[in-house]
């Protein structure tokens, strides 16, 4: 089971257990008690700890909660709670929650290190590149939690050998402060002492920036009692913006006031920071405005009330709020990735929720965003009260119950398939080596059987199994061979699965024969098999559409005669392909039944077997097919599916292929299409996989789109090849392959339900015979591999060396860019493309992008 336990008080946590509930029935598991879980040795990572659970209160769908007694004990995947210092319930928690095997959200040193101002403000200065307040810190000696010489741009540290006999040295620092650049701007400073202990006490004092004498005996008073975990914080009180008040104006005068921007972040999939919500306070200036003082409300109209009129300025300034906040926690990240598991409460501690504090600032004459400090709960609590204002005024629900619950239970997923043995039936070449780093990553246990003995991968995993299957005419004998040389080694799989698209009906049969979770063989055969795709949905004619709306005349072509016949029936232009075919290898378009001659024989001259084209499907034959031509443009969408249920879908665009041929030249991701047309294509995919009987797995199909709806190419029963599952990790941020894994262990993955981009690439293959010279001795694929180590590029190395030749040649090469926009992505790749000569008039790259608009 999948279980994810929050430890104390569910009053910050509540929405999220009941989003968490009807996302994955009863994985979500409140404790709130100590005597209802017990720390295990752990079997997995030995020094570290499981959790497990006798009791807890269960959530599921509908907002039901059951507390429930768990004969066995269930294990924890996810750990977080209410670590923050001070509560009824943080020492049995923090207890409770060191030193675990399992990701643990948070911890007692890391929520200490989170409620510190000095800690944070230096992380957010220095590490975030973000303004802060100027800063004046005074703290004893070495403290382990700064760096020894720390440098940040308005922060200064100042360490004492002792609290004694230091008035002199506070006195000239304190003086030099006052009269520095950085304190120009402001008129006021507070004092007041730093440290976790003194999270929320308010104790601060405040002075006038020409009372330097004041300002340090402030400072010295506050010396005499400091601890060496603690400092004493001289700032500048930075006002808050004071604009041009909005129409109409009232005679009456207006009081100043201060604006306080509460934002929360989470740790998306991937690591990647995501803003989940803002709510502001708004106070009186005079004193600083405190979490749950005052009822918060929305940035937009705070923004309005403070007198940004203009809605793209609001805009402006929310995104660089977006950004501002995601570079905090990126910042914090990396922090805390440089402590020891000591310092961060176990090894598999860390933040996974951060609130961050920001003011809105006028800093020569514009409107700036000053990071505050950063908290572990008070952005949570406030986030969440503005959630529940927002319900009882009938509002649509914010997102971030759904965003925190779904980044929860994922990291519980990918702790849960930590140790499982996967069998991988084929490894395929170079373009499948992402497999082996996130095998690892995901701590799985490969066990690989590979018909080449001299793979590259044979080292990369647990177990590597030679044994020659690229004749799959005969999977059935190679099934029950590979079953036998399982039980020869005592292997049992957890699971078993293929991203090769060739042993994709072996690894089913596998799957039957093991009794584990995957589509049956014989619709995986169906969908293998071009023409059995489209005459079985032909039948298909149930359902409104029903499938067979989708399928395109074809017939298969196993001999001249076959074409004759075909030509009757298939209309021209049509499309000649193999029937078993991948890569685009061997597809174009025939004006009539002699072109379609001619094609058929030079491709049964050429490719007779695996041997001659190793990848392209050869090991079934090279039987071919003839469809009739789809206008309109052409589209990949990628499925996940559980038990027939559709749990995620994205939709990518290809560009113009190079008629006759059919080879894939750009692409671009999110689609272009509006939301309905790509709804058209999500439902034509789903609908033709269910037809066919897959139920289970991740699905790649590929479609054309015309004037009159979808109508479908092909279904690879198989996760998206080529650069789909990197480009939909950098774009969405959940992994296909993970999904696959998690599939074929029963388990459905917990994918966003509502995806949003995070940005825009666009894509354009490289061919040897195209750009061999400038990529190669021309040195453009050195200097795309130095822009890519800068994030400037992406690169998907498709083959080694070049993939066939001529007619028969495949890719060897994506290069990728990215951009805010589809026309800034689209750009940057032109002048990329443009600058290492992959643009020619051989290979027009503006044209292939022209058509993503």
């Amino acid at each position: 089971d999948v279980t994810v336990c929050i430890l104390g008080s569910p009053t910050a946590f509540l929405p999220i257990l009941l989003e968490g509930g009807t996302r994955c029935p009863g994985a979500m598991v409140l404790c709130l008690s100590p005597t209802w879980a017990s720390r295990v040795p752990s079997e997995t990572s030995p020094g570290a700890w499981s959790l497990l659970l006798s009791r807890g209160v269960s959530f599921e769908a509908g907002g039901h909660s059951t507390l429930e007694t768990f004969v066995p004990p269930r294990r924890a995947n996810y750990v977080t709670g209410t670590f923050t210092t001070g509560g009824p319930e943080s020492g049995w928690v923090g207890e409770l929650a060191r030193d675990l095997d399992c990701p643990t959200g948070g911890s007692v040193p890391l929520t200490h290190r989170l409620e510190d101002p000095l800690v944070t403000r230096w992380v957010l200065a220095a590490r975030a590149n973000l303004p802060v307040p100027p800063t004046l810190a005074f703290v004893l000696r070495l403290r382990g939690d700064l760096p020894t010489e720390p440098v940040a741009s308005g922060v200064r540290l100042v360490r004492l050998e002792d609290q004694q006999g230091q008035e002199s040295l506070v006195k000239e620092e304190v003086g030099t402060f006052l009269g520095s650049t950085a304190m120009e701007p402001y008129s006021q400073v507070a004092v007041r002492p730093a440290g976790w202990r003194w999270r929320g006490t308010g104790t601060r004092s405040t002075h006038g920036k020409e009372e330097g004498e004041a300002v340090a005996r402030a400072v010295c008073a506050w010396l005499c009692g400091l601890r060496e975990e603690d400092s004493v914080l001289l700032e500048a009180l930075v006002p808050t913006a004071r604009l041009p008040a909005p129409p109409p104006c009232s005679p009456a005068p207006r009081l100043p006031v201060a604006l306080r921007i509460c934002t929360l972040v989470c740790r998306s999939w991937g690591d990647r920071p995501q803003l989940c919500q803002v709510a502001c306070a708004v106070g009186r200036a005079e004193a600083p405005v405190r979490h749950g003082v005052s009822l918060p409300q929305g940035l937009d109209s705070s923004l309005q009330q403070w007198g940004v009129v203009a809605p793209g300025q609001r805009q402006v300034l929310a995104t660089r709020l977006q950004e501002a906040a995601e570079a905090t926690m990126a910042a914090i990240l990396a922090t805390e990735a440089e402590l020891s598991p000591q310092q961060r409460g176990g090894t598999r501690a860390r933040t996974d929720l951060l609130g961050v504090d920001f003011l809105l600032a006028c800093v020569d004459d514009a409107l700036e965003l000053v990071a505050l400090s950063t908290n572990s709960q008070r952005c949570l609590e406030t986030c969440l009260l503005a959630h529940g204002m927002g319900h009882a005024m009938g509002e649509p629900p914010s997102d971030m119950p759904r965003l925190v619950a779904e980044v929860l239970l994922h990291w519980a997923q990918c702790h849960l398939v930590e140790g499982k043995d996967i069998l991988l039936i084929g490894a395929g070449g170079v373009s499948k080596s992402f497999v082996w780093d996130a095998a690892r990553d995901y701590g799985l246990k490969i066990h690989l059987v590979e018909s080449d003995p001299e793979h590259f991968a044979a080292g990369l995993v647990e177990t590597f199994l030679p044994y020659d299957s690229r004749e799959h005419r005969r999977d059935e004998e190679h099934a029950e061979r590979v079953t036998e040389l399982l039980r020869s080694r005592g292997i049992q799989p957890h699971a078993c699965l293929s991203y090769w698209d060739d042993c994709v009906v072996l690894a089913a049969l596998v799957c039957q024969r093991l009794g584990l979770r995957g589509c049956p063989p014989a619709a995986v055969r169906v969908a293998k098999q071009k023409s059995r795709t489209h005459q079985h949905l032909q039948r298909c004619r149930r359902g409104r559409p029903p499938p067979a709306a989708f399928a395109v005349p074809c017939r298969r072509l196993q001999s001249h005669g076959d074409v004759d016949r075909a030509a009757g029936t298939v209309p021209f232009p049509a499309v000649a392909k193999l029937e078993f075919g991948a890569g685009g290898v061997g597809v174009r378009l025939v004006e009539n039944a002699g072109q379609c001659h001619a094609h058929a024989a030079r491709l049964w001259r050429d490719l007779r077997d695996d041997d001659d084209h190793p990848g392209i499907g050869l090991g079934w034959g090279n039987a071919m097919l003839l469809m009739e031509y789809v206008p309109g443009t052409e589209h990949d969408v990628d499925l996940v599916v559980f038990q027939g249920r559709l749990l995620g879908a994205w939709v990518s665009d290809n560009g113009p292929t190079r008629l006759p041929a059919f080879l894939e030249t750009a692409a671009c991701l999110p689609s272009c299409l509006p939301t309905d047309r790509q709804a058209q294509l999500v439902r034509a995919a789903l609908r033709c996989c269910q037809a066919c009987g897959l139920r289970d797995g991740v699905f790649n199909v590929e479609l054309k789109l015309g004037p009159t709806g979808p109508r479908l190419l092909e279904i690879n029963p198989r996760m998206g090849g080529f650069y789909l599952r990197d480009w939909i990790r950098e774009i969405y941020g959940p992994d296909l392959l993970l999904a696959a894994v998690l599939v074929a262990l029963g388990v459905p993955p917990v994918l966003p339900a509502r995806p949003v981009p995070r940005g825009h690439l666009a894509g354009v293959m490289c061919l040897g015979s195209e750009h061999g010279v400038a990529l190669g001795g021309g040195g453009g694929l050195a200097a795309l591999r130095a822009l890519q180590e800068r994030g400037l590029v992406r690169l998907n190395r498709l083959f080694e060396e070049t993939a066939g030749d001529g007619e028969y040649e495949e890719p060897c090469l994506s290069v990728a860019c990215g951009g805010a926009t589809r026309a800034e992505a689209c750009l940057r790749l032109l002048g990329l493309c443009q600058a290492l000569g992959i643009d020619s008039p051989r290979y027009p790259v503006e044209h292939f992008l022209s058509h993503f608009k």
